[in-house]
């Protein structure tokens, strides 16, 4: 069985992910800067609603992956937190400035969850690194449960062929599961050829305001966009990834 993880980016996302027969949620917010750390409440209310597994994203901010200390004690709060909380595990990844993972201190994240019983998966940091080859062999050295990973391209199906041969280097060593554009109608030729066996998406379909009211003369945010409108996963589109993936 192909197995799927939504990325959730918030706790109805998340609950549709449950409804959709997803395994596990990524639990995020801000996706639009690539994905950053939720509020402690949206990560206890969807603890208390999810009997799925809930993985937490650990990232302070958006941009690149290069943390202050600052930066990196706030992380290590996280982690703490999400096992006060109850969750299944974390997603995190750290990169130095010469594009190497920082070992140093994604082991004292990886440590501090595992000690907490939570899992771990690193994030697709993983694509930045200068040497996807050399990273594997790290992140598999640090005790990583899998690997996020769209094979160093901005979609999984662009980096399909990084991600067969990471898997044919893993060798079972690591789970790489494949994520970034992966829809319903890619999902089925990507796990053919990459033979990837878990997957990862958003699957978000746009949901209108109930608002009976609008003010369509402003802007809420740094950039033009829909103030009445969100997107949300689908149900549906969890279920046919599920279903065209496990048809490969």
């Amino acid at each position: 069985m192909i197995s799927l993880e939504v990325c959730a980016n918030s706790i109805t996302s998340a609950l549709a992910a449950q409804d959709g027969g997803a395994v596990r949620v990524e639990l995020c917010d801000n996706l639009e800067a690539g994905g950053t750390t939720p509020s402690p409440g949206q990560i206890a209310v969807a603890r208390k609603l999810l009997k799925i597994k809930l993985y937490v994203l650990i990232r302070p901010r958006g941009a690149d992956f290069l943390y202050t200390d600052v930066e990196f004690e706030t992380m290590l709060a996280d982690v703490k937190y999400c096992v006060e909380a109850g969750c299944d595990g974390i997603v995190t990844g750290i990169l130095k400035a010469d594009g190497t993972i920082d070992k140093e201190r994604c082991t004292q994240l990886i440590q501090l969850a595992k000690q907490g019983g939570l899992g771990a998966t690193f994030h697709r940091a993983f694509d930045m690194c200068n040497d996807q080859y050399q990273a594997l062999e790290d992140v598999i050295d640090m005790g990583f449960e899998r690997i996020l990973t769209s094979g160093g391209k901005s979609t999984a199906v662009e980096g399909s062929r990084t991600i067969k041969e990471l898997i044919k280097r893993a060798g079972g060593r690591i789970a790489i599961m494949a994520g970034s554009g992966i829809t319903q109608i890619n999902v089925a030729d990507l796990v053919l050829f990459t033979g990837v066996k878990e997957v990862h998406g958003t699957l978000q379909a746009r949901v209108q305001s109930q608002m009976k009211y609008s003010n369509d003369h402003i802007i809420m945010g740094s950039s033009y966009g829909d103030e009445y409108a969100i997107d949300v996963t689908n149900v549906d589109r969890v279920r046919n990834v599920i279903k065209n993936a496990n048809k490969a």
